[in-house]
């Protein structure tokens, strides 16, 4: 579907209206943003969402130098104006947060277009890669052949269960990337840890059985006084643990060992390679001694009475590894608009533009003389938080005239 020529038309149509709808606001936002701030005087103040009235006993300059700190200190850049006795600060930031929801709309045409690059110069397709094997070539859903460019293989597949239990708590397969008749780039595939190359990802997706597959069975042998060897054997074939004459003789093998709790006979109860099992007849001196199953789940059952240890690691060349490719070029377009789309939102949502009036005017009651400071300001978003950084501004402020008073 996110392929098909609808879905990029679609995606094209939802930029298209996108880009008229911002370009169409954006000249009025622009306008907004470069007004510049003017005195608003003591009738207007009086009519903004925030605002407040105090009378302090001081004079005029150092109310209007302690609020001009106070100010500058929550980050405003203060502008003064004065008409005749009276003096009037005013000040804004975050004027530029107006333009956080264009940078959203900006990292979501990003988004869109990296999935159209994607979707046009990219493909998705699986590979089942038998261990040993190798392919120059995926597949897609409708079977056509993808050239890679360069020859992947699979070392080998693995399965890890959780103990007891026969469901997967790990699969890992090893895969060699070979270009020029070298290898280049070696790595351990997991779910959510694949190997790139050139643009090409693999992920680890799947597995399963080849059909009639005759593999190798990797044991490792150990003597009770002795090194462990590494032996690569086939059904039908004997070993020998190595100083003792003690010989064994590969005579079957189950991919899942289990017993039957009705009857109490062993039994294979599934085609895949879930609990697998090799059963050795063992023999020594020409004289049959004794016949068992070792478990590659259970290293345990691979102790011998004698205390010789056999453990079967793997049996290499009968599984296959599922591989989901894919090649995403508008990839790290997509990542870039996600980073570019989180600063949108934040400043979309957690920013706004805050302005404030001071005004600071002479006042005589009772006859006595004070200083009026009218205090009004207004924000885009969030008005309960200015409000409360208002009040600290002015608590600030008047704190610092009362230390001067004393003084």
């Amino acid at each position: 579907m996110y392929h098909s020529w609808w879905f990029i038309t679609l995606l094209i149509l939802i930029c298209v209206n996108l880009i008229i709808c911002s370009l169409e606001r954006l000249p009025k936002t622009l306008k907004l943003i470069n007004t510049p701030m003017k005195p608003a005087g003591e009738t207007v103040i009086k009519t903004l969402p925030v605002r407040k009235e105090l009378k302090v006993k001081a004079n005029l300059k150092a109310v209007k130098d302690e609020f001009f700190n106070s100010l500058a200190a929550s980050g405003f850049h203060v502008s003064e104006s004065t008409e005749g006795d009276s003096a009037e600060l005013y000040s804004q930031k975050g004027k530029y947060s107006r333009l956080g929801l264009y940078i959203v709309h900006l990292s979501i045409l990003l988004i869109f277009t990296g999935a159209i690059i994607g979707a046009r110069f990219g493909f998705g397709g699986f590979l089942n890669l038998p261990e040993g094997e190798t392919s120059d070539v995926a597949y897609t859903g409708g079977g056509k052949t993808i050239p890679l460019g360069f020859t992947i293989k699979c070392n080998w597949y693995n399965t890890d269960y959780y103990r007891g239990s026969d469901m997967p708590q790990e699969f890992q397969s090893e895969l060699v990337v070979i270009e020029g008749g070298r290898e280049v780039l070696k790595k351990v595939i997991e779910v959510n840890n694949p190997l790139t190359y050139k643009g090409i990802t693999f992920y680890q997706s799947s597995y399963g059985m080849i059909p009639n597959a005759a593999g190798v069975f990797i044991l490792k042998v150990t003597p009770v006084r002795g090194t462990e060897h590494v032996l690569n054997v086939q059904i039908g074939d004997t070993f020998e643990m190595p100083g003792t004459g003690l010989k064994g003789t590969i005579n079957g093998f189950s991919p899942a060992l289990t017993r039957d709790p009705t009857t109490g006979n062993l039994i294979t109860y599934s085609d895949k390679l879930i609990n697998p099992a090799v059963l050795i007849q063992f023999s020594e001196a020409g004289k049959q001694s004794f016949t068992g199953w070792i478990l590659k789940r259970y290293p345990e059952t691979g102790v011998l009475p004698q205390g010789h240890k056999v453990e079967f690691f793997d049996y290499w060349g009968v599984e296959y590894t599922g591989l989901q490719v894919s090649r995403d070029p508008g990839v790290w377009l997509i990542y870039l608009a996600s980073i570019i789309m989180s600063i949108g939102l934040y400043i979309a949502f957690f920013m706004s533009n805050k302005k404030i009036w001071v005004r600071i005017s002479p006042d005589v009651s009772g006859g006595k003389s004070f200083v009026k400071i009218s205090v009004g300001g207004s924000a885009s978003k969030n008005r309960l938080s200015y409000e409360k950084e208002v009040e600290r501004i002015i608590a600030k402020a008047t704190g610092a005239i009362e230390e001067r008073s004393k003084k």
